[in-house]
């Protein structure tokens, strides 16, 4: 028991001590929040000796007026992208038919080419399948080269248009944000 209580005036000894100190700490300052106007990355002057809580709530109102005349919140998020259809996964390369007109085309040129030289079309046949094959598999590795290449330029330039047109909303509320705020004694950059 003698330890219990010991401990307990020890700690009511500290407590009176630290409670005092902690007390007179100043209370760190709320951190003040950020104009609309700086928000939108916009500089507001006021031009009529306004005060600030007058300008915050001119603010607010030309912020609101702007919004529902532009149909635009450039605070709210901006829309989920809209992501063209998912094509569908290749694990083997596409069956275009390339390789099979290689092969045929081999093949005559082959015939050819074995019986004028060996009197052998056949054989010849064979060996110019064979290349016409792997030469077919080339054009038709650089036909999916193509179209994938293609496929990446028209998403960038999709993105770029969408990021294009979300621009020209932003200003569009800003012009209209800067319209309601000049009447009123702002000066608006």
């Amino acid at each position: 028991m003698k330890f219990g209580t010991r401990s307990l005036a020890t700690t009511t000894v500290l407590l009176a001590f630290c409670a005092p100190a902690a007390a007179q700490a100043p209370a760190a300052a709320p951190p003040a929040s950020k104009p609309v106007s700086t928000s939108l990355g916009m500089v507001v002057f006021p031009a009529k000796g306004q005060t600030a809580q007058q300008q915050s709530q001119d603010e607010g109102e030309c912020y609101a007026w702007a919004k529902g005349q532009t149909g635009v919140d450039p605070m709210a998020p901006p829309p989920a992208a809209a992501q063209p259809a998912a094509q569908p996964a290749q694990t083997a390369p596409a069956a275009d038919g390339s390789r099979l007109r290689g092969a045929a085309r081999g093949a005559a040129a082959g015939a050819i080419i074995g019986e004028v030289a060996s009197d052998d079309a056949g054989k010849g046949a064979a060996i110019g399948a064979t290349a016409g094959v792997v030469a077919g598999g080339r054009q038709s590795r650089k036909n999916q080269q193509a179209a994938a290449q293609q496929a990446e330029q028209q998403q960038q330039q999709a993105t770029q248009q969408q990021q294009a047109a979300q621009q020209q909303q932003v200003d569009l509320f800003k012009k209209g944000f800067a319209a309601c705020l000049e009447p009123k004694g702002y000066t608006v950059k």
